[in-house]
């Protein structure tokens, strides 16, 4: 399994633009975290606090 540096790390707006400008496009939750160099759980996490839908299948 991957190790993440980033631990704890918070998010910045370019991440969160990132984020939403990739699940707008329909990536799957792996392909973001890899994006963002996050783990998935994070990713999740705070797609969620920010009401941003990811597909879970791809």
């Amino acid at each position: 399994m991957a190790e993440f540096v980033r631990h704890k790390q918070p998010w910045t707006a370019d991440e969160l633009t990132k984020l939403r400008r990739l699940a707008e496009k329909g990536m799957a939750l792996r392909a973001i975290a890899k994006a963002l160099t996050r783990s998935e759980e994070s990713v999740k996490d705070r797609a969620k606090q920010d009401g941003i839908r990811i597909t879970k299948l791809h």
